[in-house]
């Protein structure tokens, strides 16, 4: 793991926290996670998420947009480190890849 996709996972680990509140896991969050089977976030949560990252990225990092480009089932398996992979290519791409 690089030590942008460290930042980022340690960032998206809290909003992921203040997003599921009491009902966050005691288990590390890592890039392995899943969202819906680890961490038992529905669409809710999903969307709050979303909320929240628009919020710390802007227009830089657009989750609608990347959640579109999978299939049914590749959501419902989604893990944390391509959500990590994808905040870390979009600020690459709009150069501020470094924070």
């Amino acid at each position: 793991m690089t030590t942008a996709q460290a930042s980022t996972l340690a960032e998206l680990t809290e909003m992921i926290n203040a997003v599921l509140g009491d009902f966050a896991t005691d288990q590390p969050v890592t890039m392995d996670t899943t969202f819906r089977d680890d961490l038992g976030m529905e669409s809710i949560d999903v969307v709050s998420l979303a909320g929240r990252l628009q919020a710390r990225y802007g227009d830089t990092v657009n989750f609608a947009h990347f959640v579109a480009q999978l299939d049914l089932e590749t959501v419902g398996e989604l893990r944390v480190g391509q959500l990590v992979e994808h905040i870390d290519t979009s600020l690459a791409a709009a150069g501020a890849g470094d924070r």
